[in-house]
């Protein structure tokens, strides 16, 4: 009997987020380093995961390198996107019109 192909890749050894490489559904069972994690709610691929708790504040390793820091705490296996984390790099964009017309113009 083959083992299952885990949604979740880890891509370096020092991450503490995993990438969704299959769509995970709200409820779905997921194994994050051995723990039986239950997911709380649907995250999109290539979106990631906490693989450990994280802070506010805390950086962000992904391939091994900090992509961003946390704005808000999230626990094992909790998603982790731009609604809890920040770039540190580049700024991140949003559809809100800030000033100007909408037009572009």
């Amino acid at each position: 009997m083959s083992t299952p192909i885990s949604p979740l890749i880890l891509l370096h050894p020092d991450d503490n987020v995993l990438v969704v490489r299959a769509a995970i559904r709200a409820g779905d069972a997921l194994d994050i380093d051995g723990i039986p994690i239950t997911a709380a709610q649907d995250v999109t691929v290539g979106h990631k995961l906490a693989r450990r708790a994280l802070a506010a504040g805390d950086k962000v390793l992904k391939y091994g390198a900090p992509i961003g820091s946390m704005t808000a705490a999230v626990a094992v296996g909790g998603h982790v996107h731009m609604h809890n984390m920040k770039s540190d790099y580049i700024a991140s964009h949003t559809r809100q019109v800030v000033g100007g017309s909408e037009g572009g113009h």
